[in-house]
């Protein structure tokens, strides 16, 4: 029988072995749900309900007693939740129960918008909060906070959709996919136009676009190598 259960800080990490010394391969954030594959020593083996990823949380950071199924989205950069006179500080992509939602204001922003509300958030390898996130964990939860569930990996977010045939096609909210040397997808953006990205790299940043890739103007130099650009919506 699975046993569920729900993570009850405000971010936790998902890690690849039971210990805090592990690298970390993502994060599941407050109210986010799972499922309990495995425990060892204080850590569970979990697979998250919403994109399937897996690996180790620290098992206190799990309640397992009281998964609630119905929830709402933080759309506030950061909510403060006030719990048996306890404040917990969530961030954006975080899920509480609708009662505990009735002072945040309502957000109507487009997805671009939300994209733009990250700018400067620092990179985070595994990252996926307001505080910190790597270039898929922002891009998948930019689309959360518009009802988009997108898998966790750019990989995996590039089989989604349909490729565009030319970069000049390119709308507001398309996905662009950058490959490595070997052909693999290493990297994801979301188009602000054709000739502009939105995405994780040292920070959440806006650069120029070609057919080449991303251009750093900063740094004068093409750095990530343009495989293709898919409309998921």
């Amino acid at each position: 029988m699975e046993q569920f259960a729900q993570c009850v800080v405000s971010v936790s990490p998902i890690r690849r072995f039971p210990n805090h010394q592990s690298e970390m391969v993502s994060q599941i954030l407050f109210g986010e749900s799972c499922i309990v594959l495995n425990k060892e020593n204080d850590f569970c083996k979990i697979k998250m309900q919403s994109d399937n990823t897996e690996g180790w949380v620290f098992g206190p950071h799990l309640d397992c007693t009281n998964v609630q199924k119905t929830k709402s989205l933080v759309e506030d950069k950061f909510f403060l939740l006030n719990t048996d006179g306890c404040s917990t500080i969530l961030s954006m992509g975080s899920e509480i129960s609708e009662e505990k939602l009735c002072h945040q204001q309502e957000n109507e922003k487009s997805l671009l918008e939300i994209a733009q509300s990250f700018l400067g958030v620092p990179f985070l390898q595994g990252g996926r909060t307001f505080m910190g996130c790597d270039a898929d964990g922002f891009v998948q939860l930019v689309f959360k906070l518009k009802e988009m569930k997108l898998p966790r990996w750019a990989k995996e977010q590039s089989e989604l959709g349909n490729v565009l045939d030319f970069l000049g096609e390119s709308e507001s909210g398309d996905l662009a996919f950058f490959e490595d040397n070997n052909g693999d997808i290493i990297h994801v953006g979301i188009m602000l136009n054709n000739h502009q990205i939105i995405h994780s790299y040292d920070t959440v940043r806006i650069d120029g676009i070609d057919n080449s890739g991303i251009y750093n103007a900063q740094l004068k130099k093409h750095t990530h190598q343009l495989r293709f650009v898919k409309r998921i919506k």
